[in-house]
């Protein structure tokens, strides 16, 4: 199954991307399921799960969360809870394990974007290295000699802010059942792979400016819809 393990949604601070926008593009660009990881809250997957199931979308859902630890970010998948930010990488994956959920190091070089800057000796059961949002390929590809080099599972998501770009890379999950369940065994088994390819450099800066945009209306208290 393919499925993009790095969605965000209007419930982020910086994309506007509504849910249903976002369940209609990852059908039209052939996934099968997403995580919807938006930054420091779980609302907006546990929103998409349940939009789903009103609309009759047959695309798997994973409710996610991008952390923001002390040294950068982590991906938590399917919490059993709430993560508090500004912990260290070792103890955001330890309450991460507390929660039942699935660890994945976004970015890890990718500075720009707050990468964590390493994966070695971190608990994690997967590392993405491809991420369609690094303009250029070095970060990419150090993540994937270092992982190559650790036998890390290497994975891929779109870390898409903007509906077109859902899916434009993403994980190849031999999954058992076509089941969140399973997908996220899969992923502890290291039964993935990446494929996909890079955002366009014109999305990423449109990405950019909508998210600045978007900052400064909630900084001025203005609702975003």
């Amino acid at each position: 199954m393919r499925i993009d393990l790095h969605v965000h949604s209007c419930f982020s601070k910086d994309s506007n991307a509504s849910l249903d926008s976002i369940l209609e593009h990852a059908k039209k660009n052939g996934l099968d399921g997403i995580a919807i990881c938006d930054h420091d809250t779980r609302e907006g997957g546990l929103a998409c799960v349940k939009r789903a199931k009103e609309v009759g979308s047959d695309i798997i859902v994973i409710p996610g969360i991008e952390v923001t630890s002390s040294k950068g970010h982590i991906l938590v998948l399917d919490p059993d809870g709430d993560i508090e930010s500004g912990m260290t990488p070792e103890k955001t994956i330890e309450r991460a394990r507390e929660l039942g959920a699935v660890v994945i190091i976004p970015h890890p070089f990718k500075i720009t974007s707050h990468g964590i800057g390493y994966v070695e000796g971190l608990d994690a059961d997967a590392v993405e290295v491809l991420n369609s949002r690094c303009v250029t390929g070095g970060a990419n590809n150090k993540a994937k000699r270092v992982t190559g080099e650790l036998g890390i599972p290497q994975v891929g998501g779109s870390d898409a802010h903007e509906v077109k770009m859902v899916g434009c890379s993403y994980t190849e999950v031999d999954a058992s059942e076509r089941t969140p369940e399973a997908v996220l065994q899969a992923i502890r088994d290291g039964r993935v792979t990446f494929g996909g390819r890079r955002t366009p450099v014109s999305y990423v800066l449109k990405q950019v400016i909508v998210g600045r945009i978007k900052k400064a209306k909630l900084a001025l208290g203005i609702r975003t819809g």
